[in-house]
């Protein structure tokens, strides 16, 4: 009996020293990396390959929480990529923020059924994304 005790917080004690205060790997960095159009057309790629993006009005609207986080801290991207050479892109990442503001505004993080107002919500994030992603596209391609 003595024994498995020992054994238990010996278990215990290995477990714990495995949960030090310190993340594996590398720290990330801060900013300071400047905003391509190559590289804001990748990351655009990826958000397009989301069913949250693809039917936006058949998704379960706190299933696309992590999408709309993401695209949401992307409009910061979008606005250093517009810049003075493509003012459009302002306009564009306002529709973007404003449809992630009402994606949160009406609480979509805690919704469990599609409907109104979390799939108007979803299908203007797509909107937003498809339009901001062809005029990225377009710098891309004219270089």
């Amino acid at each position: 009996m003595r024994t498995r005790k020992t054994l238990a917080v010996l278990a215990l004690a290995l477990a714990l020293a495995g949960c030090g205060g310190e993340e594996a790997g590398p720290t990330p960095k801060g900013a300071g990396e400047a905003t391509t159009p190559d590289a804001l057309a990748t990351k655009l790629r990826a958000y397009t390959a989301d069913t949250c993006f693809s039917a936006p009005e058949k998704q379960v609207p706190k299933g696309c929480e992590k999408y709309v986080t993401e695209l949401g801290g992307s409009v910061g991207m979008v606005r250093q990529l517009a810049g003075a050479k493509h003012p459009e892109l302002n306009t564009l990442a306002d529709g973007l923020d404003k449809a992630v503001g009402a994606y949160r505004s009406a609480h979509c993080d805690t919704a469990t059924n599609p409907g109104t107002p979390c799939s108007t919500a979803l299908r203007d994030i797509a909107t937003s994304l498809r339009d901001i992603k062809q005029a990225v596209d377009t710098q891309v391609a004219t270089g």
